[in-house]
């Protein structure tokens, strides 16, 4: 299984000094995450897509994970999420397939429609016609990636004439994508549809929604003829605070729950960690509760945290995953593989797994 870290890039007043960072400050804090993510030995560093204050995830996110390629040699890198719905099928071809290259094939992607609404006529597009540009602009990027001398014709953009995408994909092989998605039916559809894999990031949602989302992509997966629905490739968010003492844990980590952008003067944190991953207290109680997705959602192939959020300082996050890599990733891992079948996939797959494994088109 895999284990990692995804980030917003929220620049956020620290309640306890009142002093954001500077934009550049959290850029250099991304990169300083994402290094050392891979030291403590965690596989996974995904970084969203923001085109609006109080965000720094790059609005072009291969422009990031290229340079954490270049800082890194094992790590591998993703988007959580990449917006298929406000960018140019073209443009995401050619992006990722050059990221591709140049991280030797250590990527993926996490395709969704993100969740800021202005963002869609920003970028000239309806958010009424979101969940029809989710599912039109990857049907046109599956195929730049699968074929060349591609003629193609349909609602949202210009229609292309022997169009083929360059560069090519590595090795002849398409980055492995996931959609993501915490609502829509239609995107686990999508998913079970191509083959590809499910992304669940249900750090606002209750269990019983995620489990019965991901019941429906496996269900829908082995309909489409891809597999048995236990090996279908699925991911979810989380996220967490520790501290050795569990109340210690709480105490530090309160006035940041309190004041976060997102949630902050709503629920209060206890019933938060209740209702939604959120898990605030000792390593153990980590992986007590992480350990026992997989009873609720069957066995799954990454799990990803937000640990970097709501003004925390760069000191503590860095202390937070020495915490997740030293005492608490090992332990679910073990426990990750104790209980997975031999059929089922320990990871999603991975560029050198795929070399001598057709591709579905």
């Amino acid at each position: 299984m895999e284990f990692g870290i995804f980030t917003v890039g929220d620049v956020t007043v620290d309640p306890t000094t009142g002093r954001a960072p500077s934009e550049k400050e959290r850029i250099k804090a991304t990169l300083a995450i994402a290094q050392k993510a891979e030291e403590v030995g965690l596989d996974v560093f995904a970084t969203g897509e923001h085109h609006n204050p109080p965000f720094t995830a790059p609005a072009n996110p291969t422009v990031l994970l290229a340079h954490v390629a270049a800082q890194t040699e094992r790590l591998v890198l993703s988007t959580s999420t990449t917006l298929i719905t406000t960018n140019d099928p073209v443009r995401l071809a050619e992006d990722y397939a050059y990221l591709q290259h140049l991280s030797d094939g250590r990527m993926d992607l996490m395709l969704g429609r993100g969740n800021t609404g202005p963002v869609y006529p920003w970028f000239g597009k309806d958010i009424r016609d979101g969940l029809d540009l989710a599912i039109e602009n990857y049907a046109l990027l599956h195929r730049l990636w699968t074929e060349e001398n591609v003629t193609w014709q349909g609602r949202f953009r210009t229609p292309l004439q022997g169009f083929t995408s360059t560069p090519r994909p590595l090795d002849g092989i398409p980055p492995f994508v996931w959609h993501g998605s915490i609502r829509s039916p239609e995107i686990a559809e999508q998913a079970a549809f191509y083959g590809d894999g499910f992304f669940h990031n249900n750090i606002f949602w209750p269990l019983s929604h995620t489990k019965q989302m991901v019941n429906l992509y496996r269900r829908r997966y082995q309909h489409h003829g891809h597999g048995k629905h236990d090996q279908a490739i699925v991911g979810l968010g989380g996220q967490v605070f520790m501290r050795a003492n569990s109340q210690d844990a709480v105490r530090e980590f309160r006035p940041y729950f309190d004041n976060a952008p997102v949630y902050g003067h709503g629920p209060s944190l206890e019933d938060f960690s209740r209702e939604t991953p959120l898990t605030v207290g000792s390593p153990q109680q980590v992986i007590e509760r992480y350990g026992a997705m997989a009873d609720h959602v069957g066995n799954y192939q990454r799990q990803l945290f937000l640990i970097d959020h709501a003004g925390l300082p760069l000191k503590t996050v860095l202390e937070q995953l020495d915490i997740l890599g030293g005492e608490v990733v090992p332990e679910l891992r073990r426990i990750a593989d104790a209980r997975r079948p031999a059929h089922v996939p320990a990871t999603a797959p991975r560029h050198a797994d795929r070399l001598n494994t057709p591709v579905e088109v």
